[in-house]
């Protein structure tokens, strides 16, 4: 098989039913294959270390937005059952998917180590969601990103090694970027850190696992992360019997969150499974900075100086990561 046709069979085994093959032209006279292979739904080309990059940015406004809808929603419900509705939704949506992609299903070991991930990353969405609403999200939402991708961070090094010099340089842009978003103004502690810490460490579970689960289906793997998020956050709810404790308008915006933070997860999972897991972690976790971004937009949280400092070294970190 020729080495540009066995590149994209390669390709169609890694993501089946996400990426298309969109043209393959040969250049008679010349022996050679011409491949070109596209992000979804776009009209952009893309080598394997910049798609990440593209699949990271994505996921920073998918779970920045769901983020944000989720801490605005709960200040109004209990935050399990929110999560459970958030599950829910993000389930339906992604079973509908996957059935349609016609994937193949992941095998015995992916299928436990994804529910895993699901159990840790679900619970700890909860009380996430409970930090958000308990605390100002321009803080709390930085925290758990700190704690969530330093874990996997250190992981991927001991088991991966070091990336390139401009990766690490980008990893420093971005911890300090977040640092910046972070750090209280008035040297108070703000309400929530200790509970987005605790999630933090809950979200790092869970970007563990997935990296486990291998390179099966990402529509396959968001379907099974939701089911363990729904059985965690189920559970919790029947054992509290609150099932009262939130109104219809919360309904709604527990489904359509749960929808834009399940198409987050796919794009995470494409980007974990793209390159190393340090790198995907790392440019994934400054979804905050979208969060912050709305909340200053839409519930005039104060925002410094040094607040859009950080948000501009969170941003520089990117193509230094995906470069490096």
């Amino acid at each position: 098989m020729p080495a540009a046709e066995s590149r994209v069979a390669n390709a169609e085994a890694r993501y089946p039913g996400v990426l298309e093959v969109l043209s393959t032209s040969v250049q008679e006279g010349h022996g050679r294959g011409c491949i070109l292979l596209m992000l979804p739904s776009t009209f952009m080309s893309a080598t394997p270390q910049f798609g990440a990059a593209a699949y990271s940015l994505a996921v920073v406004l998918a779970w920045g937005t769901s983020d944000f809808l989720g801490g605005y929603a709960t200040r109004r419900a209990n935050p399990f059952l929110f999560t459970s509705i958030v599950n829910g939704g993000g389930l339906l949506l992604m079973i509908a998917l996957a059935g349609a992609s016609h994937a193949p299903f992941p095998s015995a070991r992916s299928v436990n180590w994804v529910l895993a991930g699901g159990i840790s990353g679900g619970g700890s969405l909860a009380i996430f969601y409970r930090a958000l609403a308990a605390g100002r999200m321009g803080i709390t939402a930085p925290v758990a990103a700190v704690i969530s991708a330093a874990i996997p961070t250190f992981f991927s090094i001991a088991t991966e090694g070091l990336p390139g010099r401009l990766a690490i340089a980008g990893f420093l842009f971005a911890g300090t970027g977040l640092w910046l978003i972070t750090r209280s103004e008035d040297g108070t502690r703000p309400e929530g850190v200790g509970l987005a810490v605790l999630a933090g460490i809950g979200f790092a579970g869970f970007y563990l696992c997935i990296r486990q689960a291998g390179q099966a289906s990402p529509l396959w793997i968001a379907t099974l992360t939701r089911a363990g998020g729904l059985l965690i956050t189920g559970l919790i709810v029947l054992l509290q019997r609150r099932f009262q404790d939130i109104t219809p308008a919360g309904l709604r915006w527990g489904v359509l969150t749960g929808c834009i933070d399940s198409v987050g997860t796919v794009l995470f999972i494409l980007a974990s499974q793209s390159g190393r897991l340090d790198e995907a972690v790392v440019m994934s976790s400054l979804y905050p900075a979208m969060t912050v971004l709305l909340a200053r937009l839409f519930l005039k949280e104060h925002f410094t100086r040094w607040k859009f400092v950080g948000l501009i070294a969170a941003l520089a970190a990117v193509p230094m990561i995906a470069a490096g």
